[in-house]
């Protein structure tokens, strides 16, 4: 069973309607056709990493609508939640439904590129984010991970020491 969360005044929420992304991510579309397993798997992954250099909680929420009997699960994972919705429910109606709870007092996202979802976000003083804007934040946030790596091994930063861990700590911040 899906048990109620809460949602702190100053943090700023990502909720991401998990298979309109894998439909709209090309390379997660084609891996949906070997195995959804596969591509859910490949979509955590990358917002796990995604989630480092964000300073909005991420929330994946999957359809679990046609599955007889499910009760839904949430679970965290290196963090992100991930949210399997109970039977008879669409990623679609959690949000929702999970909007309502968090009222207009926080910061939230929701990247989806379904016109319904988009609606209620926008009628509830929150933002959205297509499912390719979403990507292009992805990769972007990957270039410069990748970026800053480059130049740490091209200075010959090889430790963790201080001055190291300061730069590390620099970064992250201003990623956020």
């Amino acid at each position: 069973m899906i048990h109620n969360r809460r949602y702190e005044k100053n943090k700023n929420y990502l909720f991401i309607d998990g298979y309109n992304i894998i439909n709209f991510w090309e390379p997660l579309n084609k891996l949906k056709e070997i195995s959804f397993e596969e591509a859910r798997n490949e979509l955590i992954n990358i917002l796990i990493e995604f989630s480092h250099t964000t300073s909005e909680k991420i929330i994946l929420v999957f359809d679990a609508y046609l599955v007889k009997g499910s009760s839904g699960k949430i679970y965290s994972k290196d963090g992100i939640d991930i949210v399997f919705t109970k039977e008879n429910e669409s990623a679609d109606h959690y949000i929702e439904r999970e909007l309502d709870r968090i009222g207009r007092l926080r910061n939230v996202r929701v990247a989806s590129s379904d016109s319904t979802v988009q609606s209620i976000i926008l009628s509830r003083g929150g933002s959205r984010t297509s499912a390719r804007e979403l990507e292009i934040e992805v990769i972007n946030s990957k270039k410069v991970t990748e970026n800053f790596r480059r130049k740490l091994k091209r200075d010959k930063v090889n430790s963790l020491d201080k001055n190291n861990l300061k730069k590390l700590k620099d970064f992250k911040d201003y990623l956020r």
